[in-house]
């Protein structure tokens, strides 16, 4: 295990942030000895749905050792910092189904399981046979997907997946990847989280912030922040912008939509301060 310093004003998809001391773990043995200390954990990935303070601290991310792909004969073994991309691009090379919707999904597989994302009814836990995580040991323990409680953009893990393990099933569909190419040209391309918020049950977050006079509007200091004209879901930062600017825009959009609508608008995106 070593520690490196990461500037997450460029490494975040935000583009927001400052230099902060990260563990990088290079073997399950790493994470145990860290699990001793009994401090929470910060699990930054490859920072694509992330707000991260410039005094963040306990900020872990898995080392090269764990960008992988296995063909264990009967199953996958994919390393949690594989981009979705890699992944996409064999399953497609293989023959694989399940795997179109990455196409243009940002992200490492590890964080994708833990926030079980997709686009629609397209998911990673339908593919997903389970994943490999320290349990009671410093050994690596499988864990069926059954027991993750994958729900929409959620589960129950809170622990660090060092890889998934996922279902051979054959017939790359080719007539799906234009279709989800196609679904995201609603999707600003600017530094964003991707979807800020989470769709609440019979309604949608883009439409409640559009509704409550925010989309468009500009922010922060530099009026460098806004929920995007493009997709009001999407808060996007269009220059130099600050932690807590970002932070106060969220808040304001869950302040004025439950003012109005009596709805608390949940974060897809994670912030660590």
């Amino acid at each position: 295990m070593q520690k490196k310093l990461i500037n997450f004003k460029t490494y975040s998809s935000i583009k927001v942030g400052g230099i902060c001391e990260v563990c990088e773990i290079s073997s399950p043995q790493d994470y145990y000895n860290l699990l001793q200390n009994g401090t929470p954990l910060n699990i930054i990935g490859k920072a694509n749905n992330l707000l991260v303070a410039p005094n963040a601290k306990n900020l872990i991310v898995l080392s090269k050792d764990f960008d992988y792909i296995k063909d264990c004969g009967a199953f996958l073994e994919v390393g949690a910092l594989t981009p979705s991309g890699k992944l996409f691009s064999y399953a497609k090379k293989h023959n694989l189904a399940g795997f179109e919707f990455l196409r243009g999904l940002p992200g490492c597989i590890g964080g994708i399981i833990k926030m079980n994302a997709g686009l629609k009814k397209y998911e990673i836990k339908s593919s997903l046979l389970g994943i490999l995580c320290l349990k009671n040991s410093s050994e690596l323990e499988f864990i069926k997907s059954e027991e993750l409680t994958l729900g929409y953009r959620t589960s129950n893990i809170n622990t660090l997946i060092f890889a998934g393990i996922f279902k051979k099933d054959k017939g790359f569909n080719d007539s799906l990847p234009p279709l989800f190419t196609s679904m995201r040209e609603n999707q600003p391309s600017e530094p964003s989280f991707g979807s800020c918020f989470k769709n609440p049950k019979n309604n949608y977050a883009g439409f409640l912030i559009e509704s409550v006079g925010l989309k468009g509007q500009r922010f922060g200091k530099n009026k460098s922040l806004m929920f995007s004209q493009k997709h009001a879901n999407f808060l996007v930062n269009l220059g130099d912008s600050e932690f807590f600017e970002v932070l106060e825009l969220i808040e304001l959009a869950k302040k004025r939509v439950f003012e109005r609508h009596n709805l608390l608008l949940e974060e897809e995106v994670q912030i660590f301060t």
